[in-house]
């Protein structure tokens, strides 16, 4: 049987989420929790998008297969009795065999929450970014809008980058403020086809410099364009980062948080 799993987590405490040697990444908290439920052997899993140290996850999906016959319920409060705090099961989902987590998304999404204040973040420390100047929504939309549609990101992609291609369809970058004065709370989401490694980090370091004054929304065009990580500016804090999840067609049955189209799939932010 093949299951799918949606997972919330901080990941202030953890190196990513792919499994790594320390033992210190989601993945490996995840799949200990799952062999510690079953009474088994470690349980690999497969996820819908990495992330990296620092970076949250609203809502990743995984799946695996297994041979033990469970009610969904029971995958969800199962693993959670033996996950830290800061990780939890949301929901479980019996899948078709031909289902990828990753290979069966028809687009992802982020989300980055960023402070606006004269003093740096404290109570939410790690959870959001911060910009001690004032951002100019206006200029940093316009600024956005020139990566609509299919681009060539290579300006925006780490080095370490695995992706196959650069070329990635942007299909929707929402910019909103919340609060007003000084002191405010920006909410930037993206929504793709797929992402470059670090490509949502350094898409705002840009739109923050954009925002701050120090260049005009036209030059993040020229960035485009210009298809070199060097004329960018500096990859942004992964503090405020949210991986929002993947998007799948309606037939797989999924919860409506992960559907296209689907009226669950809006959203307002973290708390």
């Amino acid at each position: 049987m093949r299951l799918a799993l949606g997972v919330r987590y901080n990941g202030q405490a953890y190196d990513g989420w792919q499994s790594q040697p320390s033992g210190r990444t989601v993945q490996d908290r995840l799949e200990q929790a799952l062999a510690k439920f079953t009474a088994g052997p470690r349980i690999g899993t497969l996820c819908a998008g990495r992330t990296d140290a620092g970076v949250h996850g609203w809502m990743q999906v995984v799946h695996f297969d297994t041979d033990i016959d469970r009610v969904p319920f029971s995958w969800v409060r199962g693993p959670n009795r033996f996950l830290p705090d800061d990780i939890a099961v949301q929901w479980a989902q019996p899948v078709p065999a031909e289902f990828h987590c990753r290979a069966s998304a028809l687009g992802r999404r982020y989300l980055y929450v960023l402070s606006q204040s004269p003093v740096r973040p404290s109570l939410e420390s790690g959870r959001v970014g911060w910009s001690m100047h004032a951002l100019d929504g206006e200029a940093m939309r316009t600024a956005a809008s020139h990566l609509l549609g299919e681009h060539d990101f290579t300006s925006f992609r780490a080095s370490a980058c695995q992706a196959r291609s650069p070329v990635k369809t942007m299909r929707r970058i929402a910019i909103r403020r919340q609060g007003e004065g000084a002191r405010c709370r920006w909410h930037f989401e993206f929504e793709a086809d797929a992402f470059l490694h670090h490509m949502i980090r350094n898409i705002m370091g840009c739109l923050v410099r954009v925002g701050q004054g120090h260049a005009a929304p036209d030059w993040l065009r020229e960035v485009r364009d210009a298809r070199s990580r060097e004329v960018a500016a500096p990859t942004f804090s992964a503090d405020g980062l949210y991986f929002l999840g993947p998007l799948y067609d309606a037939h797989w049955g999924l919860p409506p948080e992960v559907t296209l189209g689907a009226q669950g799939a809006s959203y307002d932010g973290p708390p």
